[in-house]
């Protein structure tokens, strides 16, 4: 049936593709789309993996990094970054003075051995760049995959590596880092961002810097609904209910007044403050981080504390008043149950019955 039909006569005119090849413009025009999709850190990160990878190979053989990679040279990788034990102590193959030049040369922060997930990330990185440039992958090599098994099992019998995890500010230090926010420009918009990312669920230090005008609704008595789009568990942007996020009571409040004084109407939720109390470009990420850092420290905080204790603290609090976990799930975004359980299960450990079996009736 499609054998009658006559090709489109607008269409004669222009040049022919070759539908077994790409064209230049077809590879530029992809590269730029896959680029775009990728998040900024996610970008940064594979530059900086790649080129660790480049200045260790270029100190251990003496060359330029090409591809592919020899599967030897990933090994030599691996023993090179990873600690063993030994008779004298956990050591690594990495020579000192290759150590230090990549130190010097600004490649790596620190002398020593990188944590394994620093390793595996740059391993990964490797793995995805063959596979984009349709090369043999040396990361799938059996000695490369059973000496990164084994080298988890070893870190993991040494009780290495555990998930380091920020403070939570769970409700009653997360109010002591709001009383630091006065009434001046820079305490309004600190105080609404702190309560727009706790609030709607702790949202992503990525989340509260992309955060935009144009999705978020007022609703009835003042308050807000956040419509959120693009996100980490929402990679395509699809509209779903539970992307709704309402901002209620003191989180509203201070929202509202941000707005009314910082005149946005427009464009990023929160940005800069410059002098003068004119208000600047968009926030950062890392903006939003040093923003949560910053007020801990003058609500006196002990511990460490980021951009994510407002996320943890969330869920925390959640857990410990003994909220639905399937709630707030919807409200946080969350994709794992066990992630939201590690949190809710902390918390109530404490206040759990069987953990005062030996305490008097």
């Amino acid at each position: 049936m499609l054998d009658h039909l006559p090709p489109a006569p607008a269409l004669m005119r222009l040049p022919l593709l070759e539908p077994t090849q790409l064209s230049h413009l077809t590879k530029l025009a992809a590269q730029e789309l896959l680029q775009e999709g990728e998040s900024a850190n996610t970008l940064a990160s594979y530059r900086s993996a790649l080129r660790y990878w480049s200045a260790w190979y270029a100190a251990r053989y003496g060359q330029t990094l090409r591809l592919p990679v020899p599967a030897p040279v990933v090994v030599q990788f691996i023993v090179d970054h990873v600690e063993r034990t030994s008779r004298s102590g956990l050591v690594t193959q990495l020579p000192a003075a290759v150590d230090q030049a990549l130190v010097t040369g600004g490649f790596k922060g620190k002398l020593g051995a990188p944590t394994l997930s620093t390793l595996a990330h740059r391993i990964s990185v490797l793995s995805k760049t063959h596979q984009v440039a349709k090369q043999p992958n040396p990361c799938a090599d059996a000695l490369v995959r059973e000496l990164l098994a084994k080298t988890r099992r070893a870190y993991a019998k040494r009780g290495a590596e555990r998930p380091h995890k920020q403070r939570a500010l769970t409700k009653e230090p997360f109010q002591a880092v709001l009383d630091t926010c006065d009434e001046s420009l820079r305490g309004q918009r600190d105080r609404a961002l702190l309560l727009f990312a706790w609030s709607t669920g702790g949202r992503r230090r990525s989340e509260v810097a992309q955060a935009c005008v144009e999705n978020l609704r007022r609703v009835q008595d003042g308050q807000y609904i956040y419509s959120m789009g693009h996100s980490k568990t929402n990679q395509s942007g699809v509209a779903r209910p539970e992307d709704n996020k309402p901002l209620v009571g003191k989180a509203a409040q201070a929202m509202q007044s941000w707005l009314a004084a910082s005149q946005i109407h427009s464009g990023a939720l929160f940005r800069r403050i410059r002098k003068g109390d004119q208000v600047g470009e968009p926030l950062s990420a890392s903006a939003v981080r040093k923003i949560v850092k910053e007020r801990c420290v003058l609500a006196g905080m002990e511990g460490e504390f980021s951009a994510h204790s407002l996320r943890s603290g969330f869920v925390t609090e959640a857990g410990r008043r003994n909220m639905s976990l399937p709630d707030t799930m919807a409200l946080t975004g969350h994709r794992s149950v066990t992630t939201v359980l590690g949190y809710f299960r902390a918390e109530g450990s404490l206040s759990s019955p069987l953990a005062r079996l030996m305490e008097d009736e």
